[in-house]
């Protein structure tokens, strides 16, 4: 059986095993689960998180993490070919915004999403190609080795296959919590939204309007970030 997982994991695209304890996470697919490290996971949830505050499909998604996954294996690089920087390795004298704007991977992903969907019929188009209309790379088809992975990953993320993100820690989270830039950080991503603090339990309560809108990537949000805010969820 361990055999067989392993064999799964690793047809996951650019994606490495975990470390032993390290903090990483796992999407469990359809075809392949797909390893993340705490970084990416969170990126990924930002994204997932961005397209739910927009009301963007899963397709949308899914199209964002095979761009992220090729020009920054799903990482917020400050540094790129020429001025390139960021998760989507955006310039910014191609008019994306400033550097310091777009090293902020909630703002880069909103200009990301704004200019996809400006593309005609873009739900219809594959994956490289809707990326490739947004990215005005050397090479747009580069873009669909990543289609799989990102098609994994946004059923997880999205919340539309359940239970399918899982992330772990290395050790206890410890120190004191940051609450308020928790409630600041899920806020500019998912928009405005009531949300009930349990600080005796050091996390959030999600209410049944985020539930009854869909928003199930919000406590993932949350979970990717708990260790860099201090945040533990019970």
């Amino acid at each position: 059986m361990l055999i067989i997982t392993a064999l799964a994991i690793s047809k996951a695209k650019h994606a490495g095993f975990p470390t032993p304890g390290s903090s990483s996470c796992l999407v469990h697919g359809g075809r392949f689960d797909v390893p993340l490290d705490a970084g990416q996971a969170g990126i990924a949830a930002t994204i997932a998180g961005v397209a739910a505050h927009h009301s963007l499909p899963v397709r949308a998604i899914t199209i964002a993490y095979a761009a992220a996954l090729q020009e920054s294996d799903l990482q917020n690089l400050p540094y790129g070919d020429r001025d390139s920087v960021g998760v989507f390795q955006q310039r910014p004298s191609a008019g994306w915004g400033s550097r310091h704007k777009l090293l902020d991977p909630i703002y880069a992903t909103t200009r990301f999403f704004a200019a996809l969907a400006a593309v005609p019929r873009y739900l219809r188009l594959p994956v490289y190609q809707a990326a490739q209309a947004v990215q005005h790379s050397a090479d747009g088809r580069a873009y669909s080795q990543y289609a799989p992975q990102g098609a994994a990953m946004a059923s997880g993320f999205s919340g539309r296959q359940p239970h399918a993100v899982w992330c772990w820690y290395s050790g206890p989270i410890r120190g004191r919590s940051r609450l308020s830039a928790a409630e600041t950080e899920l806020r500019r991503t998912f928009g405005r939204l009531a949300m009930l603090r349990r600080v005796t339990c050091q996390g959030y309560q999600w209410t049944a309007a985020h539930v009854r809108k869909g928003w199930t990537a919000m406590p993932r949000s949350a979970r990717q970030s708990a260790a860099r805010l201090g945040v533990a969820f019970g």
